[in-house]
């Protein structure tokens, strides 16, 4: 049996979570004080994932940048594969929240869209 120890990122409480595994299995989780903590806890332990946050260029607009995300979380090691499909990305402005900016990114199935709005 294996124990890790997480900071629990579901709420705002930041409760110590304790797992133990055996042979990649969860068989308790103990230290969260809600639900999100025992499913943040197994989901991490298991196939860890993550949104990815960043900017890229936009061309013709009133600001230089647009914030963007990926529209799901990705699996944690395709990070920064994501943000390598993003180098060098310019959208044409205007630029509408949840205009997608890069699709499919990484090959994860997941679109990096625009977080808010760029006008002309």
């Amino acid at each position: 049996m294996e124990t890790r120890e997480l900071t629990c990122i579901g709420c705002p409480l930041g409760c110590l979570l304790k797992v133990e595994t055996d042979q990649g299995q969860v068989h308790k989780v103990t230290g969260n004080t809600c639900k999100r903590g025992e499913t943040y806890a197994r989901k991490e332990v298991v196939n860890p994932t993550r949104i990815v946050t960043s900017s890229v260029l936009v061309e013709g607009g009133n600001q230089r940048v647009v914030s963007v995300k990926t529209r799901e979380d990705i699996p944690k090691e395709k990070i920064f594969e994501v943000i390598e499909a993003l180098r060098g990305v310019k959208v044409q402005a205007p630029v509408h929240i949840g205009d997608v900016v890069v699709s499919n990114a990484a090959d994860t199935g997941v679109d990096v869209v625009a977080t808010r709005n760029v006008l002309n």
